[in-house]
């Protein structure tokens, strides 16, 4: 599956069925562009499994205050449309797996 970016008006859509990973993010930070390749592989290694989101948060700042986004990169993970797990700042792809993993 390929990593889908979302909007305020879609994003709840995307996020109600399975396992989704959502990355909030913004294109001038640093640490967001290191994860970028790192969701890319975690995409082709689990993306069978799961689903990848991206919301930039300049632009959807409803949907980032909804669920409390205060520091970027923020990765939520859904299971069926419910929060299940909260991830700050980069992590590599390992961790990111473990903590997907917990949820399929």
């Amino acid at each position: 599956m390929a990593i889908v970016n979302v909007t305020d008006q879609s994003f709840s859509t995307e996020t109600t069925e399975g396992v989704v990973l959502a990355d909030f993010w913004a294109p001038w930070c640093g640490p967001c562009k290191m994860i970028a390749p790192v969701l890319e592989e975690l995409d082709g290694d689990m993306g069978d499994k799961m689903k990848i989101v991206k919301l930039d948060v300049d632009e959807n700042q409803e949907t980032a205050s909804k669920y409390g986004v205060m520091s970027i990169p923020t990765l939520l993970v859904f299971k069926d449309g419910e929060v299940v797990d909260q991830i700050v700042g980069f992590q590599p792809k390992e961790a990111l797996a473990e903590t997907i993993n917990k949820h399929l």
